[in-house]
């Protein structure tokens, strides 16, 4: 099979493509819905926001992203690429920060993904760490959700069964093609099972690290869904929180789809569909998500402090940097490169024996 043709950068056009489609369609969810509703439901849920949620959500959003970042820093810690707390705090909050302005609602974990792997020296295990602590918290948030979604009435209720179904079918078919391919030999195929068995009893399972990981998980998914709830009341909704909370869940199992602008676009879909087929209004629905990524937006803003003082240290690095080469000697002027004093005298040393031996050298010297 031929290889995916590259653009400039050696970025493969179909990853270019792939990233293109998921942000089209963010944006082709959020133009139906204003098409259908109009402006106002987007509107209206952010006027009435007020100190007292905000300030919420600031509270709340630090302690899911402590919660996070010990996640990670367990995770990390059982794959062999340490990683001390604090840092891994300071790198959640500049990723939750990323995740919430850029497009996709991913790229904040994925930087943070390689620029610890580059600072341990591992990119790969770096990169695993992230995507097992990610997928952990996905494994938990699903499972309370199917347990409040079975406890409670929803619009899904009738059909949890029949996915519940097929959910267990597909996790048996999945089991069943591992061992399939582990069989077959592929020396590939097998590499990549057996890395995949290490990282997760090392970086989940081992010495107690899932009890940990899954009270992380749970603390975040709380967070998670009292935000939610703050949003609602403060959007006006007045439905008893053993209705909303179902349809809480159902808009955050919507924020996993991968196809959103800075993580607007499922989650306000599914949010107008189940606040409406619940017997409340759609535009509620949406004016209650949007709300919601308000505040996250805001809960993140000490993540854009962290992102700052990088930007600045770094600056700070290049300019300490060139102000070393002046002072090795380099040329100030543009482009300068900064050559140590031994390497320019050595090399001094052998043009002047080429030029008139070693007597000439000696008589430049002494100039």
């Amino acid at each position: 099979m031929a290889p995916s043709p590259e653009r400039p950068g050696g970025v493969p056009v179909t990853r270019s493509n792939w990233a293109l489609v998921r942000t089209v369609g963010g944006l082709g969810i959020l133009a139906l819905l204003l098409c259908l509703l109009g402006t106002g439901p987007f509107l209206d849920g952010l006027r009435l926001i007020d100190g007292w949620a905000l300030a919420v959500a600031l509270g709340i959003g630090a302690l899911t992203t402590v919660c996070c970042a010990w996640r990670w820093s367990l995770v990390s810690g059982g794959l062999g690429v340490r990683l001390p707390l604090g840092t891994a705090v300071a790198h959640c909050y500049r990723a939750v920060f990323l995740n919430s302005t850029l497009p996709g609602g991913v790229l904040g974990d994925v930087h943070r993904a390689v620029r610890h792997g580059r600072d341990a020296g591992d990119v790969g295990r770096g990169i695993r760490a992230v995507v097992w602590e990610r997928t952990a918290g996905q494994v938990v948030q699903a499972g309370i959700a199917l347990a409040v979604l079975f406890a409670f009435p929803s619009p899904v209720r009738s059909y949890l069964p029949a996915a519940t179904g097929l959910v267990l079918a597909g996790g048996l078919g999945a089991v069943l093609l591992v061992r399939a391919v582990s069989r077959s030999g592929h020396a590939r195929w097998a590499q990549a099972l057996r890395t995949t068995r290490a990282d997760v009893h090392d970086g989940l399972l081992a010495h107690g690290k899932w009890l940990g990981v899954l009270l992380a998980s749970t603390v975040v998914v709380a967070g998670h869904l009292a935000t939610f709830l703050v949003a609602a009341r403060t959007a006006g909704a007045t439905a008893p929180l053993s209705q909303l909370v179902p349809l809480t869940f159902l808009a955050l199992l919507a924020m996993g789809v991968p196809a959103n602008v800075a993580g607007f676009g499922p989650r306000e879909g599914v949010a107008a569909w189940a606040f409406g087929a619940a017997g409340l209004t759609a535009a509620q629905g949406i004016a209650t998500a949007m709300v919601y990524g308000a505040l996250v937006l805001v809960a993140s803003l000490p993540g854009a402090a962290v992102l700052l003082i990088a930007v600045r240290h770094g600056s700070t690095k290049e300019n300490d940097g060139r102000g070393t080469a002046r002072r090795d000697g380099s040329d100030p002027g543009h482009g300068a490169v900064a050559v140590p004093r031994r390497i320019r005298h050595d090399r001094a040393g052998v043009l002047l024996r080429r030029l008139g031996g070693r007597s000439g050298a000696s008589r430049l010297r002494t100039r």
